[in-house]
């Protein structure tokens, strides 16, 4: 079976952006993957926090993500919990991006017995609620 579109779209909750999480769902609504940036330490960091894991300095910056990776570990979820249970068997992946991040999403547009550790993928995006854009991650073939 392949995930062609967002399946649980309309069941995820919209984000409610903090301070410090707002540059993340600015850029989701752009369709830009954005990570924050320790220059001291010269890594990435998801997800947002007010300090950098690092150094614990308040010196992040924000930079654009290639949005591409691979598939670190997934699992294949077939009875979903409420309000997910009317929802086909579907993916959920840690993936690591190019920046050395992992983030955990969906994948989709791939039959989910194809899905495979190691496996390419790149961001792709599915709106929830009025503005809000989530981001996926499907095949990068």
């Amino acid at each position: 079976m392949t995930t062609t579109i967002d399946a649980l779209a309309g069941q995820r909750p919209v984000p409610i952006p903090l301070n410090f999480s707002k540059p993340f769902w600015d850029g989701a609504k752009r369709g830009v993957l954005m990570l924050q940036y320790c220059p001291v330490a010269k890594k990435y960091q998801f997800y947002p926090r007010p300090v950098s894991v690092y150094t614990g300095k308040r010196n992040l910056e924000w930079r654009q993500a290639s949005g591409k990776g691979t598939i670190y570990t997934y699992t294949i979820t077939h009875r979903a919990p409420a309000p997910f249970k009317d929802v086909p068997p579907y993916v959920v992946a840690t993936v690591e991006l190019e920046e050395k991040v992992r983030i955990i999403s969906n994948v989709i547009n791939c039959p989910v017995d194809q899905v495979r550790i190691g496996m390419p993928v790149r961001v792709t995006w599915t709106k929830i609620g009025d503005e809000t854009m989530f981001p996926l991650f499907e095949p990068d073939r």
